[in-house]
């Protein structure tokens, strides 16, 4: 599906019940090194009854650190969170979604990429988006993960 497929589908399932709460989440994972593999995933949470996903496989050559890994992570959920915001103005009628929308980053107080959190939560806030890190993160660390 392309992304204005993605953003039609989304709107016609939050119209669907429009009075429930929902949750617009984005997040990549990946795995390797040198040549490493992302898996994009855009989930709709209807908050209490499960949700739906979608998600983009992409590889890029030459990333052997893990600084440039979580970095690249990022930089393709604020990509993609940009590309959906355009899709879902032609369909739906809300003011703020940019900030309705979760960038959700697979990084944590435990492990190697604590040393990381400030600066790459600072470029999803400063991109006007929402930032979770884990354990609050399931959109990259459990459903972005399952399709690597």
């Amino acid at each position: 599906m392309d992304l204005d497929k993605v953003a039609k589908d989304i709107v016609s399932y939050i119209a669907g019940e429009p009075e429930r709460e929902y949750s617009l989440i984005i997040g990549t994972d990946s795995e390797g090194n040198g040549k490493v593999e992302f898996v994009t995933a855009i989930v709709i949470h209807r908050k209490g009854s499960g949700g739906r996903f979608f998600w983009k496989k992409s590889h890029k050559q030459k990333i052997h650190h893990l600084r440039q890994k979580i970095f690249e992570e990022v930089s393709l959920s604020l990509k993609t969170g940009e590309d959906l915001i355009s899709g879902l103005k032609r369909y739906w009628q809300r003011q703020d979604i940019r900030s309705a929308l979760e960038i959700h980053i697979d990084v944590g107080e435990n492990g190697p990429t604590k040393e990381l959190i400030k600066e790459v939560v600072g470029m999803v806030t400063g991109s006007g988006f929402n930032a979770k890190t884990k354990p609050e993160s399931y959109g990259a660390s459990m459903v972005a993960d399952r399709f690597l």
